[in-house]
């Protein structure tokens, strides 16, 4: 039973709500710049491409 009583009390490591929190901070982010990563990644993977088809 002190187990269990010890276990509810602890506070220790991140909570819920936390955890909502920064997952609301990073959807918001992405959102805001959803243009700007858009054309990041479009940009990274045309670079990918063009040194793969040097390669070959």
């Amino acid at each position: 039973m002190q187990y269990m009583k010890k276990l509810l009390l602890e506070e220790d490591g991140m909570g819920v709500v936390e955890v909502i929190l920064i997952m609301v901070v990073l959807i918001a982010m992405v959102v805001i710049f959803k243009e700007q990563i858009t054309a990041l990644v479009e940009n990274i993977w045309n670079s990918i491409n063009k040194g793969a088809k040097s390669i070959y």
